[in-house]
């Protein structure tokens, strides 16, 4: 169990104190929401409020959504998407509760998937700073929409259903979102070289 589950387990065992019956059912039901995706969901809504409390907060409180509607939550096909959506709602609605402005997420860029060796996270870190410095600067939705696509490998239907948009819409933003970056980081690339 990661910090969140456990986080969550403890809530659970103080707020509602047991019998050993009752108490092997919650851990049953907690093991039913051992989500295998949860790490994504805390890099998206980490990406969108821009601090570690809230995006844990987040987690937390998606954690009770399901622990209170199991039975509802078992029923759903695509649990993944689900939950995607339900985070991206709640940390908009933290988000604009708080006013505040999203962080540099490429402070956050540590926080991916894939292993690589030493020699080639130096290079990776580089490289992976200077677009995400120019992936801040798009517009929020092209923003988060190239975050699904290109970091956790969502599929356009999946992205659509997610942000609540169209298809087209999903492919004309990452498609001007892509033209944007590939132009800035020319123009990187040819002051690099004329200085």
């Amino acid at each position: 169990m990661n910090k969140i589950s456990q986080n969550f387990m403890t809530f659970v065992t103080f707020t509602n104190p047991r019998s050993s019956s009752e108490y092997t059912m919650s851990q049953d039901k907690m093991k039913a929401i051992d989500l295998p995706f949860k790490d994504k969901l805390y890099r998206f809504a980490l990406n969108i409020v821009g601090n570690t409390f809230d995006a844990e907060d987040i987690m937390q409180e998606l954690m009770i959504k399901i622990w209170n509607r199991m039975d509802q939550f078992k029923e759903i096909d695509n649990k993944e998407a689900w939950c995607m959506t339900v985070t991206r709602n709640m940390a908009i609605d933290k988000t604009r509760n708080k006013k505040v402005a999203s962080l540099d997420i490429s402070d956050y860029h540590h926080l991916r998937d894939s292993d690589v060796t030493q020699d080639k996270k130096m290079e990776n870190d580089e490289r992976f700073g200077n677009i995400m410095s120019l992936v801040n600067q798009l517009p929020e939705k092209q923003k988060m929409i190239i975050h699904l696509r290109d970091v956790e490998g969502y599929t356009y239907q999946e992205i659509a259903d997610m942000t609540e948009t169209t298809l087209d819409f999903v492919k004309v933003s990452l498609h001007r979102a892509r033209k944007t970056l590939k132009e800035q980081l020319l123009k990187r690339n040819f002051k690099k070289y004329e200085a």
